[in-house]
């Protein structure tokens, strides 16, 4: 097969029929979209650094890989069986597991970057 960024182009409507899904479709995802919003407005309302943009731009961006794949290997976890089993459980509690990993990292970084912001603040007033 030869690499064609036509292609490569072609690709981009399924990723954003994802995207629609993976919102549509969970609740999850809801509260990350809300708290996207959140840290955003907030760190452009007490202007960070680009160090600190980098920083939650990644862990945003983590937070919303990790809800995406675990997604998908549920949608497909019940396409393989309804019927509860065992092993589709772990793999289901596994992908859980790796949301709240990533989510809990995600707010160990906002504290790292909005904290020391916060104080300076507090005690300027």
């Amino acid at each position: 097969m030869v690499f064609s960024f036509k292609d490569r182009l072609k690709s981009f409507p399924y990723a954003f029929s994802g995207l629609r899904v993976l919102i549509r479709s969970q609740h999850n995802a809801w509260i990350h979209a809300l708290a996207t919003v959140a840290v955003v407005a907030f760190g452009l309302w007490i202007g960070l650094a680009a160090w600190e943009w980098c920083a939650l731009v990644l862990a945003i961006g983590l937070v919303w890989m990790a809800e995406s794949l675990n997604t998908a290997l549920e949608f497909l976890a019940d396409e393989v069986s309804q019927e509860k089993r065992e092993l589709i459980g772990k793999a289901k509690d596994v992908g859980a597991a790796g949301v709240l990993i990533a989510a809990v990292t995600s707010v160990v970084i906002g504290l790292l970057v909005f904290v020391p912001h916060l104080m300076t603040w507090i005690f300027a007033h």
